[in-house]
């Protein structure tokens, strides 16, 4: 939770800092960066998988294994990235033009993502190496990283940007240059922190091609999951857009303010229960792996849902500090704000099941409940209400929350119906780690 703190207030910061700037930073910033997500999703991927083999592999004591499932899934991860980096160089300006927008816009949009997407390939190695830390249980070293790296980031933002200790404003330039930097020291940091531990958790040249397909059998689900919703939000951005630039500003702010104050929490306990998922079912004992996924889900309700409320009530001063050079985005902050305080409870609740069930081997349902929410709740709903019925942003407001309210009814019934204990033991089985028996 402290590392996914430092990580999130990394990105309040930048919003922080373009905000003063002009709203088109605002947005240009805001739609570069649902590229810069494709990194991170296809990260989390390989992060997903490399966290859900490493934890069955520590409660299995299978060293080896472990050794040749994070290797594989780090060179994997800095292949992804190249074709990334080099798309993010070269074609910046048309892909911020595919949302509508011109002007300033697009050629703020442009500088961002080319400085940010440089970085891809070592954003992957960060993302897969510090869940690679902790699967084995690990989850201070990655948490001293972040801090380190964030801090770094954070300063380089605020120095960069806006101009302080005597340095030059680069603006969104700057900022981007900060994230960037931050990448590649997190990277290198946590490549020597595993390479130096090779009692522990050794790099390996991989050559298990079972481990590998493994590998892709569990990121493939969790990297379409992450370009679902990032798919999604380019029409759903485009129609805030056509609501106005305030009204997709606003969002931009909302959800920042609700990222920061809920989102670490969320996703510090999707973290956990993968690694105690994956732990019990490498030990063998899938009741134990069952009563761990439910325990954390209610553990991450009560206290999430709990924040939700508060944030209900304390929005108008929150979305305030983010929103400086954007007055006229403030009311529709606000109430995006608003509208993820009181589903946070269900965002809660889906994070923490598609932990559990990402700790099993099971990436498929989370990808399932995430491309029907996103696509049929978020964008058709925004679109239904807010277009064809004419409810404008309030059209916006009840679709943000019904798609998670489905989200996390799908994953409640999967995790008590389906048969995921089993995929993780015949998985461990295949690649060595168990025996049938076990």
């Amino acid at each position: 939770m402290a590392s996914q703190t430092l990580r999130t207030l990394m990105r309040t910061v930048d919003v922080l800092v373009t905000a003063t700037f002009s709203p088109a930073a605002v947005v240009a910033v805001g739609l570069a960066d649902l590229y810069g997500r494709i990194p991170l999703r296809i990260g989390l991927g390989f992060g997903s998988a490399a966290i859900a083999l490493a934890s069955q592999d520590t409660g299995a004591d299978a060293d080896a294994n472990r050794a040749e499932a994070v290797s594989s899934a780090l060179v994997m991860g800095l292949l992804a990235g190249v074709p990334i980096a080099l798309c993010g160089v070269s074609f910046g300006g048309p892909l911020i033009r595919l949302f509508g927008a011109s002007g300033a816009t697009v050629a703020l949009g442009a500088t961002y993502l080319a400085v940010v997407l440089a970085t891809a390939p070592a954003r992957h190695v960060s993302l897969v190496a510090s869940r690679a830390l902790q699967g084995t249980g690990d989850t201070r070293t990655p948490m001293y990283v972040t801090g380190v790296t964030n801090l770094t980031n954070i300063t380089g933002s605020l120095v960069l940007g806006l101009g302080l200790l005597g340095v030059a404003s680069y603006g969104v330039l700057g900022v981007a240059a900060a994230t960037a930097a931050s990448n590649v020291l997190s990277a290198a940091l946590l490549v020597a922190t595993i390479h130096s531990r090779k009692d522990d958790l050794a790099l390996v040249r991989p050559r298990d091609l079972v481990v590998a397909r493994q590998l892709l059998a569990v990121a493939a689900p969790k990297i379409a999951e992450g370009f679902a919703t990032t798919l999604a939000e380019f029409p759903f951005n485009a129609l805030l857009l056509g609501f106005g630039t305030p009204v997709n500003a606003g969002f931009q702010i909302g959800r920042r303010v609700y990222q920061q104050v809920t989102g670490p929490l969320s996703r510090g306990y999707r973290t956990a229960v993968g690694v105690l998922v994956g732990h019990a079912l490498g030990d063998g004992d899938p009741g134990e792996a069952r009563y761990r996924g439910w325990a954390t889900t209610g553990l991450a309700v009560a206290t999430v849902g709990t924040i939700g409320l508060a944030l209900v009530a304390l929005a108008p001063d929150a979305v305030r500090l983010l929103a400086g050079g954007s007055p006229d985005a403030l009311p529709y902050a606000t109430s995006f704000a608003r509208v993820y305080g009181y589903t946070a409870a269900f965002v809660a609740a889906f994070t923490v099941l598609s932990g559990a069930l990402g700790g099993a081997s099971e990436t498929r349902i989370p990808l399932f409940a995430r491309t029907t929410g996103v696509f049929g709740g978020l964008v058709g709903g925004t679109y239904a209400l807010g277009v064809v019925l004419g409810w404008g942003p309030l059209g916006a407001y009840v679709a943000v929350g019904g798609q998670y309210v489905w989200m996390a009814a799908v994953a409640f019934v999967s995790f008590a119906c389906s048969d995921w204990a089993r995929r993780a033991t015949d998985m461990m089985a295949e690649r060595g780690s168990t025996t049938p028996d076990d």
